[in-house]
């Protein structure tokens, strides 16, 4: 039997910029307070992962789109950048917020599961309750809100886009915070994710207590019970 080849998928056609179009939709059903929720440092070996939830104004919509002009998904911005439209994001949302899964957590529970500990620690911590969510790529099953989920919405979704850089900006600061704690390893430099200059970290001085060792590159190793 000759089997044939599938084309490979396109890829989607993104958005230029990040719009608000999926907030204004749920907000026509009577949502009035939407939240984006995104994550940072899933794929890293190191550290926590974090996540940022941000409710923008969708009845002033122009307003906004035009205020936070430039935010897009925090991967495609520079450090210097991700800075400037963060006091944006902050003085325009009606909320924004914070939560954190530390590296034990994923390792007891798993990735996924810690990143949407994570999300959910987020939303509690907004000081509006949001009535529906948009969300990069993982669904929170356990929370009974009207969820919009779908990839690349840190690049298609103004609040998520904004949640993103909320989120980066502040595991990379945890990240070089934790850099001075285990100066071996350049976690400033890197933040934790697996790049050459890290894994010649591993390979000469073993994991630290702020690893993931769930995690198949960090399984094999020692592990350091007190910081170098």
């Amino acid at each position: 039997m000759t089997r044939i080849a599938r084309p490979p998928r396109p890829k989607p056609i993104l958005p230029t910029a990040p719009h608000l179009e999926h907030e204004r939709a749920l907000h026509a059903q009577g949502h009035l307070y939407i939240a984006g929720i995104d994550e940072a440092g899933r794929g890293a070996w190191a550290g926590p992962v974090v996540a940022g939830a941000c409710i923008l104004p969708i009845q002033a919509e122009a307003n906004t789109l035009h205020t936070l002009h430039g935010v897009t998904d925090s991967k495609k911005l520079s450090q210097a950048k991700r800075e400037t439209l963060r006091d944006r994001i902050e003085t325009t949302a009606l909320a924004w917020s914070i939560g954190v899964a530390s590296n034990s957590e994923i390792d007891a529970l798993g990735i996924v599961p810690a990143t949407r500990l994570a999300m959910c620690r987020a939303i509690e911590a907004l000081q509006i309750i949001p009535q529906a969510l948009v969300i990069d790529a993982v669904r929170l099953i356990d929370l009974p809100l009207p969820q919009q989920v779908f990839n690349f919405a840190d690049a298609i979704s103004l609040s998520v886009a904004a949640a993103s850089i909320l989120a980066k900006i502040e595991r990379d600061r945890l990240m070089c915070q934790y850099g001075a704690q285990w100066p071996n390893y350049g976690f400033a430099a890197h933040k934790g994710y697996g790049t050459q200059a890290h894994q010649r970290a591993l390979q000469a001085h073993g994991s630290c207590l702020l690893h993931r060792l769930s995690f198949k590159p960090l399984q094999s190793l020692r592990t350091l019970g007190s910081p170098d």
